[in-house]
């Protein structure tokens, strides 16, 4: 008996996906617990799979339609798995032989009607001859298999007859003609334009791609970022040689110790803690008249797939060790370039750190995480000559950057959180003390 195959819940707020990409084809085996067809959502791409052994009978959702928590996509049913064609074929010649051996007196009597009558064949529903499978096909797209020419023996509707159709159908119709006016004149109009070519013929050079669910959503929310936030980036640079020379001196020994790698990602979240601490809007969310203080900090920290960026979310950053945190973050970026994050994973957030450094980036300015109101970008570490007590010293120097939302934080203190970040980096043991 056929299973259907339903979208199942999709977590919390999310009611609807695009179907990306089906696994399987109508014909193929399955088996249980293989998957069948890959859904994106907003934040998230996961995979439905087969709930029992059998064929995959049918696909009524395509790639790139949307479906929600309950719709019906597909059908499991029965089978060795061989090709629908061959299906096809087979339930075609099981009706001929069945008519072939249908007993002569249940075939209507022809001794009174012309000889063109007695050598019609068979009608079967809606007056023509076709399988099961074509007829279903038929009824999906509302067409009268009265008014479709079989080319299979005998006048059969196949597959192709009926797909001839559809694609027919889909064709744009030709423009009305004018009506001749009364005087038996036509009312003149120039004569259409052929649409220009690409330049230089590059039309076929050229690839269309349909955009991801999630890369959809991230343009709609950088959108929606910039239009509903009245958004500054302030600016200050950060001599990097205390940490730099604190990692060359305990990296192993923090490695063999704990497990983690000690990167840089690790301090400068335990000094965006400590600034938060001091400077509590930035920790905040605007809820329409109301300023919302978040006395607990969960530290996005945004990561780059080949789907576009995503944040997922270290939960109680202020409560976890260095070790913790790196060991944290390495396990979401694994899962996030892995695509095995969850929808828990990326929820909430109170404040974000990107990393732009790691591609090169010298400068920039990130974009709000909404309904966040601050954002630290972090950038390139590169050697640079700056003043030292009079004179002049190549230091290892990164800009960072602080966007945030003019509404709720005003520049003197957005100032003053950044600088107290700079500060807490370059004397990494006060690290310890704000800890």
């Amino acid at each position: 008996m056929p299973v259907e195959i339903h979208v199942p819940e999709l977590g919390e707020s999310v009611t609807d996906a695009t179907v990306g990409k089906w696994l399987k084809q109508e014909g193929d085996q399955v088996s249980e617990g293989e998957a069948l067809v890959e859904l994106e959502t907003d934040k998230i791409n996961f995979e439905i799979e087969a709930e029992q052994d059998g064929v995959l009978e049918s696909i009524a959702r395509g790639e790139g339609e949307t479906v929600n928590v309950g719709d019906v996509i597909g059908t499991i049913g029965e089978g060795d798995g061989q090709p629908a064609a061959e299906q096809e074929e087979e339930e075609e010649a099981e009706e001929e032989e069945a008519e072939a051996e249908a007993p002569q007196e249940k075939q209507p009597q022809a001794e009174a009607e012309p000889a063109e009558e007695a050598e019609e064949p068979q009608e079967t529903e809606n007056g023509r001859r076709a399988s099961p499978s074509v007829r279903k096909l038929a009824q999906e797209y509302e067409i009268d298999l009265a008014q479709v020419s079989g080319s299979g023996s005998g006048g059969r509707v196949t597959r192709e007859d009926v797909e001839r159709i559809i694609r027919e159908q889909a064709r744009p119709s030709a423009p009305e003609q004018p009506a001749p006016e009364e005087d038996g004149r036509r009312e003149e109009k120039p004569a259409p334009q052929p649409a220009p070519a690409a330049e230089d013929g590059r039309a076929a050079l050229e690839e269309r791609v349909r955009m991801s669910r999630r890369r959809q959503t991230i343009a709609q929310r950088l959108v929606e970022s910039q239009q509903q936030a009245a958004m500054l980036t302030t600016f200050n640079e950060v001599d990097m040689s205390a940490v730099m020379d604190l990692r060359r001196r305990r990296k192993d020994a923090f490695q063999e110790r704990t497990g983690a790698r000690l990167g840089f990602m690790s301090f400068f979240t335990k000094a965006s803690i400590a600034a938060l601490k001091a400077f509590p809007q930035v920790n905040a969310e605007l809820d329409g008249n109301e300023l919302v203080l978040k006395k607990y900090y969960d530290i996005g920290v945004a990561v780059s797939t080949d789907e576009g960026l995503v944040v997922p979310v270290i939960r109680d950053a202020d409560r976890k060790s260095f070790a913790e945190i790196e060991q944290g973050i390495a396990d979401l970026a694994k899962k996030a370039r892995d695509g095995k994050l969850t929808l828990e994973d990326l929820r909430g957030g109170t404040f974000t750190i990107t990393n732009g450094g790691i591609f090169g980036s010298l400068l920039s300015t990130p974009i709000l995480t909404m309904p966040q109101v601050a954002i630290l970008g972090m950038h390139k570490i590169e050697e640079r000559p700056v003043a030292i007590d009079g004179k002049v010293e190549i230091r290892p120097m990164m800009y960072v950057a602080l966007s945030y939302d003019h509404r709720v934080i005003d520049g003197a203190e957005a100032v003053s959180f950044l600088v107290r970040i700079k500060e807490l980096i370059e004397d990494p043991e006060s690290l310890l003390l704000e800890g």
